[in-house]
């Protein structure tokens, strides 16, 4: 996990910036340094904006952790990145340099980490929709495919049949009973349906060419309790496709690993509870024109959860990890469950490996105050390039100011940043942001711990707009290179 010292110059780089409630982030040492002691603007200037920042050091640490949990526990743990959280090939080789494996899921994926000499072993093919090419590609090079529906399976036999191959796959598997409730997902095969699922295509496993060598599943969410319910179901099952023959070598339980993107809880909960009081009328709006953020207002309540992320969670990476490891099942744990079975236990991590390893920084062009008081703060970007599923990005960015600038500082104010598409709805952020020392065209807003999804996830080139540059920093000394 992310450790992060709150140096005076840390403070000194927050101050310029911050949402009118404000959510701290998490600021990585090496992206504190970058940014008071890199020619950032001069990067900028050579590169463009947004341009997005990254170093691949942390993603080793959190990868690295993740891998102790299981030796800790006599489990034999294998993280493979989803390789879909970030497009930047520098992350392949770094995770391959730590043991690590990767989740694929497209061809071009696929092509990148076979290219880069990713052993197969090394890789699994887990694309919602997978064309007769991409199967192709993963029976030539024996990539385990994991099987999503009788179609992809039926061909998946098709393609080695042809190729006068065998395949490795695995199966997804879903509908997990939890508290009394059935899991619900559009994706894999039901639980209750595998038995007969697996009779019907694989009479005789010994001797079929497609071989079923693992389990996969991924829940929706971050729930520890969930994946304890849906590994203790999974395990059951590979006692009973072992018992028809099948040699099952892993149990996936997929991504949905938190992380923490923000310092403080209790800014967290302010947020929460005053975003609620500016949406009954009791406060100014913290967010632009009271968005909602996907919260109800109902005979004067505020109900429904909010369309969001949640950037501060108390459990989270190796600890959460832990937590799913050491549940109880069959009289022990978790983990003495997997490691009787001489399971590997994968998981297929993409956010929270990649905590601490980006930042997205855009130039401000222009200010603009908006007849209803607020200013408005244009950006050389637009909202796709900080974006995910999310209705919003909820951590302060930061301020650097311009070296020079062609007209003066505004006055400190209050505002929200915009982008570059030519929409009303194009916000970067919706929260409302205070300026305390006022704005700068010229000055660079820097977007924290953006590596994970978004940066890259939704990112458009609607108005034919280029897509970001990427920059890998290292250690000091070593020249920053695009990747």
């Amino acid at each position: 996990m992310l450790k992060v010292p709150d140096t005076a110059s840390n403070l000194q780089i927050r101050n310029a910036c911050e949402g009118v409630l404000p959510l701290h982030a998490k600021i990585a040492p090496w992206m504190e340094q970058t940014l008071t002691q890199q020619p950032v603007q001069q990067w900028v200037g050579r590169w463009g904006s947004p341009l997005n920042v990254l170093q691949v050091e942390p993603f080793q640490q959190n990868l690295s952790e993740l891998h102790r949990v299981g030796e800790q526990r006599d489990v034999d743990l294998r993280a493979f990145f989803a390789r879909k959280a970030n497009k930047c090939p520098a992350f392949i080789t770094a995770a391959a340099a730590v043991d690590a494996g990767i989740d694929t899921a497209s061809e071009v994926e696929l092509t990148q980490t076979l290219d880069a000499g990713v052993e197969s072993e090394r890789v699994i093919c887990t694309a919602a929709v997978k064309s007769e090419a991409l199967l192709e590609q993963c029976v030539a090079n024996d990539v385990v495919i994991a099987i999503d529906n009788a179609d992809e399976l039926r061909a998946t036999d098709r393609v080695a049949a042809r190729l006068r191959r065998s395949a490795r796959v695995a199966l997804r598997i879903s509908g997990f009973q939890h508290d009394g409730e059935k899991l619900h997902s559009r994706f894999g095969v039901d639980i209750d349906e595998v038995s007969g699922f697996t009779d019907l295509f694989w009479p005789h496993p010994n001797t079929h060419p497609i071989r079923l060598v693992g389990l996969h599943f991924h829940l929706d969410g971050y729930s520890a309790d969930q994946r304890v319910s849906a590994i203790q179901q999974s395990l059951q099952l590979v006692d009973r496709l072992r018992d028809r023959g099948h040699k099952i070598d892993f149990l996936d339980i997929g991504g949905g690993i938190p992380m923490r993107y923000l310092e403080s809880e209790s800014q967290w909960q302010d947020f929460w509870r005053e975003h609620e009081a500016a949406l009954l009328g009791k406060r100014s709006e913290v967010t632009y024109r009271n968005h909602p953020l996907a919260r109800q207002l109902h005979d004067g309540r505020v109900q429904g959860a909010p369309n969001s992320y949640p950037y501060w969670q108390p459990l989270v990476q190796a600890e959460w990890m832990a937590r799913v490891l050491d549940a109880e099942f069959e009289g022990a744990t978790i983990a003495k469950a997997v490691a009787r079975r001489d399971l590997q236990l994968r998981c297929e991590p993409g956010r929270s490996v990649l905590d601490g390893c980006g930042m997205t920084i855009a130039r401000v062009e222009f200010r603009k105050r908006h007849p209803d008081g607020y200013w408005l703060i244009g950006l050389s970007m637009n909202r796709t390039q900080c974006r995910t599923s999310s209705d919003d990005f909820l951590v302060d960015p930061l301020l650097l100011p311009a070296d020079t600038a062609p007209q003066e500082r505004t006055a400190p104010m209050e505002g929200y940043l915009v982008g570059a598409y030519c929409t009303e709805s194009e916000l970067i952020q919706l929260r409302r942001m205070r300026f305390t020392k006022g704005v700068a065209i010229g000055d660079l807003i820097v977007f924290p711990n953006t590596a994970g999804y978004l940066m890259h996830f939704l990112e458009s080139r609607s108005h034919q707009f280029p897509l970001a540059e990427n920059l890998l920093v290292g250690d000091a000394g070593d020249a920053p290179r695009l990747v």
